[in-house]
């Protein structure tokens, strides 16, 4: 089964535009989680402009499913998950001053680097996932340096889907074959939304998660999150 991680990162820029405590950002996870979301998700950045320090802490004691820390593993972030103790960590690659992620890691260029980073938060007791795009060369190298699982970098699938959606597929598909040779578990996340989710997970059924947060925060404001978390789960079953 697949499981949907509910990534709260834009609830807590909402929260952040008016500098007080609503909407609450544990609150609203504990409310996902109750309405059927079997993950969070969070991507602290250095400047803090959506989830915070605290909020970190706080969530790290408070929610029940799966709890999945992103970010740039520098050593401040790696720091943070160890204090926090999550259920998972999934490094990005991403410049301080990224706007959203925007590319997978070449694992294979920094080899040395990541292997270092995967063992002290696996001896930490995290399960470590590597953002990669969907290039099987690069999940096998993951799975070489002792990497828990892959995360796949999706916004060239969900670019390419509206205009040819076999052709958007077909290197995920390949990069979930290699995942399987390799023994590596296998997410997915970004730009993954109720139009081309499920298609995605019907041709991808060893996926172990996936993390989802701008569009189904967005889907949220028309839908109300009680439905929106039930449409996307019905995507996944």
């Amino acid at each position: 089964m697949t499981r949907l991680s509910v990534n709260i990162n834009k609830v807590a820029t909402l929260r952040n535009a008016r500098g007080e405590n609503v909407p609450d950002v544990v609150k609203f996870a504990a409310d996902c989680e109750r309405l059927g979301a079997e993950g969070i998700t969070v991507h602290p950045r250095p400047d803090e402009r959506h989830i915070t320090r605290r909020d970190v802490a706080e969530l790290a004691e408070s929610v029940t499913t799966e709890f999945n820390m992103e970010g740039n593993p520098t050593e401040e972030f790696i720091r943070l998950v160890i204090k926090a103790q999550p259920t998972q960590a999934t490094l990005v690659p991403d410049a301080p001053d990224a706007l959203t992620s925007s590319a997978g890691w070449n694992v294979l260029a920094n080899r040395d680097f990541l292997a270092g980073v995967v063992k002290r938060l696996r001896d930490a007791g995290v399960r470590v996932s590597i953002f990669v795009d969907a290039d099987p060369a690069q999940v096998r190298a993951a799975a070489e340096i002792g990497a828990d699982r892959v995360e796949l970098y999706t916004k060239p699938y969900a670019d390419n889907y509206s205009t040819d959606r076999e052709a958007a597929i077909a290197p995920f598909i390949t990069a979930a074959r290699e995942a399987l040779k390799s023994g590596i578990g296998l997410n997915a996340g970004h730009d993954l939304n109720l139009d081309n989710l499920a298609y995605f997970h019907e041709n991808m059924p060893l996926l172990d998660e996936v993390s989802i947060g701008h569009a189904l925060i967005s889907d949220a404001l028309y839908l109300g999150i009680r439905e929106t978390i039930s449409r996307y789960l019905a995507c996944l079953r």
